[in-house]
């Protein structure tokens, strides 16, 4: 039996004719999912009870099973556990008119960046279409009130490194019979795989996406040492990629850059930051943050004087800029650390 929601909607509508189904049955059951967050066949009434006992045959809902859920006052950070029992992170980040959802697109990572705890096990496999649309699915049934109006892929793992399974989420996510969300509240963030980006570049669907970039070191021999993925795709490179990339009007490409203490936060870096963006201000916008301290990790986050020199430089020289402190850390907020909790209590048997 396979999940219903491993779909987008023009797919579902050929299995659905595969089972004999009239393909505009896909738009009702669409609906059903996506617009009032059903996952029980039985109750899709405008179906019959012999089309809602061939799909309950054939198909079902949940690939994940929520196993946490630690709330603080301005996020709630859920862990899901998959069928073949590994971990996932998601967090439902508290706006103050909205939510905002980051979610996860593989279990690990293989990138490698020194200063997150999602890479600490490495890469184990990319989650399922349906595993990554599930994570949504569900928090928003958590929810007393209020639509999850933005998504960002900054969960575990490089969106980009998942290219067709995150692209079918996006295609769920912006389906006027689907989630029906903008494509300007959708972020795609990477850690900046060149080929994947040139591809994305070319693409009608991902394209009309926001883009982040985690930047995070101003000179390749500094970024090598916090991401080992620049070794094969160079800041250089990368940058004029950047530069080229197709935007849609009025939108910008965010640079992230994690401000770590004593590695890349003087005012010596933001220069050079600045000198990087060049006369592309109207181009890009620059994401600070702050680093998360974790126990497993061997940085620390700067001090706030020197977060707010870092920033006063960039203003100097025009560009676009805010400091993002995150959010949650009273949860584990930053992506992996929760999860890495998880884990060590399970293998010291304090949780099951």
């Amino acid at each position: 039996m396979e999940y219903i929601t491993n779909y987008p909607l023009g797919e579902l509508k050929e299995r659905f004719k595969d089972l004999g189904l009239e393909p505009y049955r896909a738009k009702q059951v669409f609906r059903w999912i996506y617009k009032k967050f059903i996952t029980d066949f039985a109750r899709m009434t405008d179906l019959s009870k012999e089309y809602r006992k061939l799909l309950s045959e054939n198909f079902r809902f949940h690939p994940l099973k929520k196993l946490d859920r630690v709330e603080a006052p301005d996020a709630i950070k859920y862990l899901f556990k998959t069928v073949d029992s590994h971990i996932v992170e998601t967090v439902l980040i508290k706006e103050r008119n909205h939510y905002t959802l980051c979610v996860s697109s593989q279990i690990g990572c293989a990138v490698g960046c020194t200063f997150c705890a999602t890479a600490l096990d490495g890469l184990k496999r990319n989650l399922t279409t349906a595993e990554i649309i599930d994570q949504y699915i569900q928090v928003q049934q958590d929810l007393d009130e209020g639509k999850i109006r933005n998504v960002v892929f900054m969960g575990m793992g490089e969106p980009l490194a998942n290219y067709e399974n995150v692209k079918k989420v996006v295609k769920i996510m912006i389906s006027s019979e689907g989630l029906d969300l903008s494509k300007r509240r959708i972020t795609i963030s990477t850690s900046g795989i060149i080929s994947q980006l040139n591809r994305m570049a070319q693409d009608e669907v991902m394209r009309e996406v926001n883009l982040a970039v985690s930047l995070n070191a101003v000179s390749q021999k500094a970024r090598e040492e916090l991401m080992p993925l620049t070794k094969t795709n160079t800041l250089k490179e990368l940058m004029e990629v950047l530069k080229s990339f197709p935007l849609p009007k009025y939108r910008r490409i965010t640079l992230e850059y994690v401000l770590i203490k004593g590695v890349n936060d003087s005012v010596k870096d933001a220069e050079k930051l600045a000198k990087l963006i060049g006369q592309h201000k109207r181009r890009f916008k620059v994401n600070l943050i702050p680093f998360n301290p974790d126990p497993n990790l061997p940085y620390e986050r700067p001090s706030l004087t020197d977060i707010m020199n870092f920033q006063r430089v960039l203003w100097k020289h025009g560009i676009s800029n805010f400091v993002r402190f995150s959010k949650g850390i009273e949860v584990f907020g930053a992506c992996g650390q929760l999860r890495t909790k998880r884990l060590k209590l399970e293998i010291e048997g304090a949780v099951k």
